[in-house]
């Protein structure tokens, strides 16, 4: 279903008038990056601007303090567009510089573009409020404010609040090398702290009265090792140790905690992996005569991808065309592109199956395909896309060959040329908007596609039911 461009000339214009108050916004972001659930300070500047346009705002959504909804409108459909603000441990950087120059040595940054991902979707959800207030349709826009995307599993507890029980239809988008819709799915993940407690003792003298916790931990690592052969190639299964038990080599370590990731294509394969691992942490608890706890913390859905909405936003940034980059863009894209190697480059255009060339910076519209391809990596937003049809945007803000969580991206974060992927990333998203609510027939659609995908299965939430926002226990993470 093509949406056509020409629709959609007044909602564009109105997100050029607003475009410089969202840029500031996302430099503001930018330069108080916070991580997992920490976002006071992002989340209070978002709140601000959703105040100063006149949304009604809720606040400590899903019992989450940096979590907030803002509405408007009346009646009609309900359109919501997902914004994100939290940013990465240990990848400070100043804006601007071409080289890995960290403003504080170990201290965070926006590795993700994620300071322009929640001013550019509340940008979008600005433009089609005012759309609406001018042409007096009806219809309700939100801007669901979510923190925590990077490990947190927010939108998780979101969905599982029922905070968008009465949605129609959900847009947002990621910065990206291309412009272009996102047509993968993403791989469902869990992450699981596993404690052991055992016994101390003098390491020398009586080692025999000792049960180590942290023999169990390293015990547990190495049958995970050995279970990695006997999974399913596109699991992943990753790890951290965060508490070995002290620093005395000659006592035997009584308490050890590790945090696990599990990762597979779908909930049905996660759900019965993390059993697998837990059975593996029972063993060394076993082998060692300890104590194992496990916890889950926090886990997210595969994405389902929507045809529907997709051909819709294809149509529509076809018809927008390239971003019309500048000759400063340019030299300095490809400054940065100096800093990658050969394979970074490489890795982004055979992400996206296509020959590689020689330009710094996209200009062209990524095609569309109807092949099912798997990210490597994990959202919140497939929780989304299991109980409202989703659609996803990619943005060019970053030179081609730029991988996402380095300091690459923090560096081009407040750039021109990365303010640009901005806003055009936000008219197709306002445009798509506008489509879905002027049109019934794409709405059905979607939700038709909705649950087809879904294969008869109901939505399950790989969050575990009475398990809280892990706020406290994600300043580990």
């Amino acid at each position: 279903m093509t949406v056509g461009f020409t629709n959609h000339p007044l909602v564009w214009d109105l997100v050029n008038k607003h475009g410089n108050a969202f840029i500031g916004l996302s430099n503001r972001v930018w330069e108080t990056p916070e991580t997992c659930y920490m976002e006071t300070k992002s989340a209070a500047a978002h709140r601000e601007m959703l105040e100063a346009q006149g949304f009604l705002i809720t606040d400590n959504v899903a019992n989450i303090p940096t979590a907030l909804i803002g509405e408007a409108g009346a009646g009609g459909p309900v359109i919501a567009f997902l914004g994100e603000y939290d940013a990465l441990a240990g990848l400070s950087q100043k804006a601007g510089a071409v080289t890995h120059e960290p403003l504080t040595a170990g201290a965070n940054g926006h590795g993700c573009g994620h300071n322009l991902l929640g001013s550019g979707s509340l940008l979008a959800a600005t433009a089609l409020k005012e759309w609406l207030a001018q042409t007096g349709t009806p219809g309700r826009v939100r801007y669901y404010g979510c923190p925590a995307e990077e490990g947190g599993a927010a939108k998780a507890f979101m969905v599982r609040s029922g905070a968008f029980d009465d949605v129609d239809i959900a847009i947002s988008w990621h910065s990206s090398n291309f412009a272009g819709v996102q047509r993968e799915t993403s791989l469902a993940n869990c992450r699981v702290d596993f404690e052991f407690f055992g016994r101390a003792a003098h390491a020398a003298a009586v080692p025999e009265l000792g049960r180590s916790a942290l023999d169990a931990v390293e015990l547990m690592s190495v049958g995970v090792n050995y279970l990695r052969e006997h999974m399913q190639s596109d699991c992943r299964i990753h790890y951290a140790m965060l508490d070995a038990g002290g620093i005395s080599p000659n006592v035997v370590q009584a308490y050890a905690k590790a945090r696990y990731v599990v990762r597979a294509p779908d909930l049905a394969g996660l759900f019965a992996l993390i059993e697998r691992v837990k059975k593996v942490a029972q063993g060394a608890a076993l082998m060692t005569e300890t104590r194992m706890e496990s916890t889950v913390l926090a886990g997210v859905s595969n994405i389902l991808v929507n045809t529907p909405l997709m051909d819709a936003m294809q149509g529509i940034w076809e018809g927008f065309g390239p971003v019309a980059f500048d000759d400063a863009d340019v030299v300095f894209a490809a400054q940065i592109r100096a800093t990658l190697m050969p394979e970074d480059i490489a890795a982004s255009w055979n992400q996206e199956r296509l020959d590689q060339r020689d330009i710094p910076l996209a200009d062209f519209i990524l095609p569309a395909h109807n092949e099912v391809r798997q990210l490597g990596g994990s959202t919140d937003v497939g929780d989304v896309s299991w109980v409202v049809p989703t659609v996803q945007a990619y943005g060019p803000t970053l030179a081609i060959g730029t991988q996402l969580h380095t300091w690459q991206v923090v560096a081009q974060g407040q750039s021109p040329l990365a303010h640009k992927g901005m806003i055009a990333a936000a008219k197709v998203m306002a445009a798509t908007g506008l489509a879905a609510l002027q049109s019934p027939d794409l709405r059905e659609a979607a939700w038709a596609d909705l649950k087809r995908r879904r294969k008869g299965q109901d939505y399950i939430s790989p969050i575990p039911e009475g398990a809280e926002p892990p706020v406290a226990a994600m300043t580990l993470k």
